[in-house]
């Protein structure tokens, strides 16, 4: 690369701050947020074809601070202040991949204690999903790259720990990406890397 990236704009972006069992406190700027360590929370959304036998996976662009380059399943992000899971759930949806007007259904909840390149990431992370057969655009500040998947293929990334995918979305996600048939109801608890 060149350059460092442009985070700028996103360094100074507010986003709402929790505490470790789930209730928003407060703000701060997302760089605070990422230097301290402190609890936030994101939302995203796995979006599977009409039929359930595909998955969206998509590659994150090089320019992001966290997860740079790494795959992921959902397309989603940190909640802004004030603002619920599905509400940023669907804001996400439609900034990254252009879906808007879509069904969501939760599938699971994880509050993740993780690090990442020096950084204590802790966020409270909620998953929902959706089936659509749309069209798809992707916002080129957040997304590279993306491709419907089985979910057989996805599985088989997954069990190799060095395919660089969003260790937030691998704690959070877990055997949710299965065949719709195979998969059990909502999930919640805790993970983490440390």
């Amino acid at each position: 690369m060149d350059s460092a990236p442009d985070t700028s704009r996103q360094a100074h972006e507010v986003v709402a701050v929790f505490d470790d069992a789930g209730h928003p406190v407060g703000s701060a700027e997302r760089s605070r947020v990422y230097d301290e360590g402190l609890w936030h929370a994101s939302a995203g959304v796995l979006v599977r074809s009409g039929d359930g036998k595909r998955l969206y996976v998509h590659r994150r662009s090089d320019t992001k601070r966290v997860f740079a380059g790494h795959h992921d399943c959902l397309a989603g992000g940190v909640l802004d202040p004030g603002e619920t899971p599905e509400q940023a759930a669907c804001r996400e949806l439609a900034e990254e991949l252009g879906i808007t007007g879509a069904v969501l259904t939760p599938i699971a909840r994880v509050s993740w204690n993780g690090r990442w390149q020096g950084l204590r990431l802790r966020c409270h992370l909620y998953a929902y999903e959706t089936h659509w057969d749309g069209p798809i655009v992707h916002q080129e500040s957040e997304i590279a790259a993306g491709w419907w998947w089985t979910p057989e293929e996805l599985l088989t990334h997954l069990r190799d720990p060095a395919w660089p995918f969003a260790p937030d979305t691998r704690a959070l996600l877990g055997n949710r990406v299965a065949p719709d048939e195979n998969r059990p109801g909502e999930q919640t608890g805790t993970a983490g890397n440390e």
